[in-house]
């Protein structure tokens, strides 16, 4: 059954179908939420070895009145059938400790909870739309939740956010490190075994995140390992069937001292690493640099703090990334190009920060505004359409156990619109589309050839600029000779200086035309220097699939 198979016609999903998002559903082999994960080196598998990529999103339940956000907005059930609705598979669902080691928050109801804080409004909604959850529990009220995702075959990781509720993170919290003031390791360990015991029976909450972003001055290597592994093994014993996520220090930026120490666990194949990166992990660098340098240098960066653990054969969970849905932020809108090329290039499992439209209480703010949410303030439909079709192509695995479905070929991948280059027909120009629709591109970095796979002697070829790009013959002329030209190795280009082609010479990169889909060459932006100009529109990136070829990309 695919994460759709469940989900009833909500007004967004009626939205998503009429913008198109759904086209995965049918291609998606999404497991049933119902599954036992464990790894086959850097992959996620399930029981019967295949893989199972993890494309969730982020749903806050750790602030001060530790309630999954939004049950004053929307039904608990039309929420969690949104989640579905839009292709994701799981939800990294957050706890604070002290909802089930605390008696002075375990014992609260919703309604409790929420009176001592004065969030009448809020109550009200809840009364309105969640009438069945008032008189809860705190931890039952949670466990409704989960199960509500179950019923719409979404797939639960428990991430363990805080020790305190309330808003995460600062260095200075409390909430940060072991020994911190709210963060005392046996309790912790405590809370782990309890959410462990609690959900061993529920067979779609298939993972326990140990701790969101560990940091402040106490932080150290040592303590990590002596806690990380003590947190590990406790939740382990306590259920053996959930895969077990370790954070990284540094909020989760810095696993890089794995380098030389591994973890020691009792158990095998159980274990995966997670990491965050988001545009202001790295301040402005974003907004004041070269785009393609600053991707080059902060990609590296990223894979010597944590994604080099994939070549070691460990799973890296991206549990944190996404961006301001407004639009406007330039930090965030360079940033996502380049997350999204490395996601889509390494083929990773990650969660999108996040679901939430708005908070009950974020900071001292009622009702506040989530403008990286996924949803918009009324929790009714997507914030940004665009955003969010540009990740879904991010959903559907490339490869991995269970996906040869055929020998290893190229996807021309346009992060900025999450489509990829395509053909309709043999002599329209070619242009963006699903990426499930492509045919199986072959890249020969020495010759600079790119071409179909199954029609070697034709290949792709640059006519000049503003020009589409078409594809025929000849191959061995230099408007037929494609590089990789910039530090983020985005800009595909041939050199026209001396094609004799009357294009004007210099370096043309494969582009966007106006019309958002025609795919043409225009002389490269931003290659170097540059901190003023956006090369969005001219980054693709050639990613490999082993998934099955669609029968034809010719479409009628």
């Amino acid at each position: 059954m695919t994460t759709m198979g469940r989900v009833r016609c909500s007004p967004l999903l009626a939205a998503c179908l009429a913008l198109g998002f759904a086209w995965h559903c049918a291609l998606h082999h999404a497991p049933a939420a119902a599954v036992t994960l464990s790894t086959a080196s850097r992959w996620v598998v399930d029981e019967d070895g295949d893989r199972v990529k993890l494309a969730c999103v982020n749903w806050p339940s750790h602030l001060e009145p530790m309630l999954a956000e939004g049950l004053g907005k929307r039904p608990v059930g039309a929420i969690a059938g949104d989640v579905a609705a839009m292709g994701f598979n799981c939800v990294r669902l957050t706890w604070p400790t002290f909802l089930v080691t605390n008696a002075s928050y375990s014992s609260l109801t919703v309604e409790q909870s929420f009176q001592r804080l004065n969030l009448t409004e809020s109550l009200a909604g809840i009364r309105a739309n969640n009438p069945a959850v008032v008189d809860l529990k705190l931890i039952d009220a949670f466990k409704a939740v989960v199960s509500s995702l179950g019923e719409n075959n979404v797939m639960v990781i428990l991430d363990n956010h805080v020790s305190k509720p309330g808003w995460c993170c600062d260095n200075a919290d409390g909430n940060g490190f072991f020994g911190d003031g709210y963060f005392e390791p046996d309790v912790w360990v405590d809370g782990l075994t309890k959410m462990a015991t609690m959900f061993a029976g529920v067979p779609h909450v298939v993972g326990m995140s140990l701790r969101n972003e560990l940091r402040g001055p106490r932080q150290n290597s040592n303590d990590w390992y002596k806690y990380m592994q003590r947190g590990a093994e406790a939740v382990h014993a306590a259920n053996p069937r959930v895969l077990v996520i370790l954070s990284g220090l540094s909020f989760d930026n810095d696993l890089a001292f794995l380098n030389s120490r591994q973890v020691s666990l009792s158990f095998a194949r159980k274990a995966a690493f997670e990491v965050h990166w988001y545009s202001f992990s790295n301040g402005q660098e974003w907004a004041s640099g070269n785009p393609n340098e600053v991707c080059a240098r902060i990609g590296a960066s990223v894979s010597r703090r944590a994604l080099y653990l994939l070549d070691q054969g460990w799973p890296v969970f991206l549990s944190e990334f996404g961006v301001d849905n407004r639009g406007g932020n330039a930090n965030d809108n360079r940033y996502y190009g380049c997350a999204a090329a490395v996601a889509a290039d390494l083929d990773l499992d990650w969660a999108l920060w996040t679901l939430q439209g708005s908070y009950y209480l974020r900071q001292g703010v009622l009702d506040l505004d989530e403008v990286y949410g996924v949803l918009d303030r009324a929790w009714s439909s997507p914030r940004n359409h665009t955003a969010l079709r540009r990740v879904q192509p991010l959903q559907r695995p490339l490869r991995g156990p269970g996906y040869a479905e055929a020998a290893p070929y190229t996807v021309l991948f346009h992060p900025a619109t999450g489509l990829c280059v395509l053909r309709r027909s043999p002599t329209q120009p070619l242009e963006l589309g699903a990426c499930a629709n492509t045919e199986a591109w072959e890249y020969a970095p020495q010759q600079g050839r790119l071409a179909l796979r199954d029609s070697p002697l034709m290949c792709l070829h640059a006519q000049g600029a503003g020009l589409p790009v078409r594809f025929g013959m000849p191959c061995d002329d230099d408007m037929s000779r494609w590089r990789l030209v910039s530090d983020s190795k985005l800009h595909v280009a041939v050199n026209a200086s001396s094609s004799g082609s009357g294009s004007g010479g210099g370096m043309l990169c494969l582009d966007v035309d106006a019309d958002g889909q025609s795919v043409v060459t225009n002389p490269c932006r931003c290659l170097s220097a540059d901190n003023s100009c956006d090369p969005e529109n001219q980054w693709f990136k050639l990613v490999t699939s082993t998934r099955s070829v669609a029968a034809s990309s010719m479409l009628a």
